[in-house]
């Protein structure tokens, strides 16, 4: 082979190809030295305190000073515009969608308001808005417990360090209402001065515990899913005991399935509430997301609820987690399509071809319950003592419960299909057995016709058929917004102006 330089002699282009090759390269090689150095700055720049600030700062823009990308996808969550073909993050009148419920919840704050919730940016302003929170005129006035606010705001772990987690229970919702006003956020999940995530909610600290289990020897991806235990579950507030009242509590003593927890309130002889029309001691199950999620696929894969929900995303050269806490059917690319190589189209198929069957028979287990309930009173109005109700009641209530838990365990047809498939259909056995005994009721009251199955066409009807005097519900609301809120946030505005955050 001949040497370089006696091949440019005899062929001078060759030298100057050779040298704007040369070129190029080093021109290349220059750029990605100089983005590398550029995101590595950026790196040391994003995450360069700006603010110091205390453990139990509740304002969520303060804590965007320091990490404004987590702060500026948070606040996606005030994005209403996303709709699946079952909810999304629009505000939905569930009750208008579905009026049976206004019947299954007869006697119970559900009946009166129930929207679909929006992003946890909506959080303390939904709550203030709902008529299940009433039109409270003074701080001890009100139909709710101080204890709803609990899973609502980063004020309320602030309060609970204040005064006490047994304090922060008692009372009337009305009565801490200017003290939680900033909406779900950074201090819910998060260490101030780590940022490692920790549990701030002491009822799932204490379920743990009473399972002997330590929730701080939980890994980093568990807690990824545990943080979001602390509010996404089944809970109630146990009124057992006067020097804590109210006190926020998960059944998780005997177990976490429906059949468990429904052990744990009969032993305990617990009820929400007793229903207007059938007269059952009932149960309304909260949002057992987790304990539903345990049950799935993924959870069996090590899965967390971030994953899909609150995906890692890159910008800027810096890979972060998305806090734009959404459905995965708006973000598919970067939750579904980070392990499942489908298209986008089919992945959604599964999950809505999921969705529709268990929903078809939620739908009948729910006309099962609602005939059941005005059957029942139909049962007291010919004259049914306590005594022969009692084990119909307690059908109605079983079967009634497994319905609520599988319908408030949002997500949960994609989450665990085939479990809620299963507490669905153990449902409609009971609703059906609670049907057949009054059925007997009735031959022996010499009752043979067919009871008829109220006009519930809308929602207005169904409130109308259980007695509730809407109008005067809206107008209660209506005084409360006008004059009770503008005090509450005058006095928190007073209050966080004397927070000390150093630059």
């Amino acid at each position: 082979m001949k040497p370089i330089n006696e091949s440019v002699n005899r062929k001078p282009m060759l030298g100057w190809l050779i040298f704007l090759a040369s070129l190029i390269v080093v021109f290349l090689l220059g750029i990605l030295a100089s983005s590398i150095m550029e995101r590595r700055a950026e790196s040391v720049f994003a995450y360069t305190p700006q603010v110091e600030y205390g453990q139990w700062e509740p304002r969520n823009e303060v804590w965007g000073e320091n990490f404004p990308r987590e702060f500026e996808s948070y606040y996606k969550t005030a994005d209403t515009s996303f709709n699946s073909k079952y909810n999304g993050n629009a505000m939905i009148d569930m009750l208008e969608v579905d009026p049976r419920l206004v019947v299954l919840w007869a006697g119970y704050g559900f009946s009166k308001d129930y929207n679909q919730g929006r992003g946890h940016y909506y959080a303390v302003e939904d709550i203030q808005n709902t008529l299940r929170t009433g039109g409270p005129k003074n701080e001890k006035d009100g139909p709710m417990p101080a204890t709803c606010w609990t899973c609502k705001s980063p004020d309320v772990p602030r309060l609970m360090n204040e005064i006490g987690v047994a304090e922060f229970y008692k009372g009337k919702w009305a009565g801490k209402g200017h003290e939680v006003v900033n909406p779900i956020g950074c201090a819910d999940c998060h260490d101030a001065k780590t940022m490692n995530l920790r549990v701030t909610r002491p009822a799932l600290i204490e379920a743990f515990q009473r399972q002997g289990k330590d929730i701080n020897q939980a890994t980093h991806q568990e807690m990824r899913s545990l943080v979001c235990a602390q509010c996404h579950v089944e809970y109630y507030f146990d009124k057992r005991n006067p020097e804590k009242p109210n006190y926020l509590t998960f059944p998780w003593d005997k177990g976490m399935d429906v059949e468990s927890a429904e052990a744990y309130y009969d032993e305990l002889e617990f009820k929400d509430w007793t229903h207007k029309l059938s007269k059952a001691p009932m149960l309304k199950a909260q949002h057992p997301g987790y304990e539903i999620y345990l049950k799935g696929i993924h959870a069996d894969r090590g899965v967390s609820c971030a994953d899909c929900h609150m995906p890692y995303k890159s910008e800027g050269g810096q890979k972060f987690t998305d806090h734009h806490i959404q459905s995965p059917l708006n973000n598919v690319a970067n939750s579904c399509q980070v392990c499942h190589r489908e298209e986008t189209e089919k992945l959604i198929k599964n999950v809505y071809t999921r969705q529709d069957q268990i929903i078809g028979n939620r739908d009948k287990l729910e006309e099962l319950l609602v005939r059941a309930h005005v059957e029942a009173k139909k049962a007291w109005d010919l004259g049914a003592d306590e005594a022969t109700m009692k084990p119909v009641l307690k059908l109605i209530r079983h079967a009634q419960w497994r319905w609520d838990y599988a319908a408030a365990s949002h997500g949960g047809s994609f989450h665990a299909p085939t479990e809620i498939s299963r507490i669905i259909s153990t449902g409609i056995v009971r609703a059906q057995e609670a049907r057949l005994e009054l059925a007997r009721i009735f031959a022996s009251k010499g009752f043979n016709e067919k009871v008829a199955y109220p006009d519930i066409a809308t929602k207005a009807k169904a409130q109308k058929f259980i007695g509730l005097d809407m109008e005067k519900l809206e107008a209660e609301k209506a005084e409360f917004k006008k004059n009770i809120l503008p005090e509450w946030k005058k006095k928190a505005d007073k209050r966080e102006s004397g927070y000390q955050v150093k630059l």
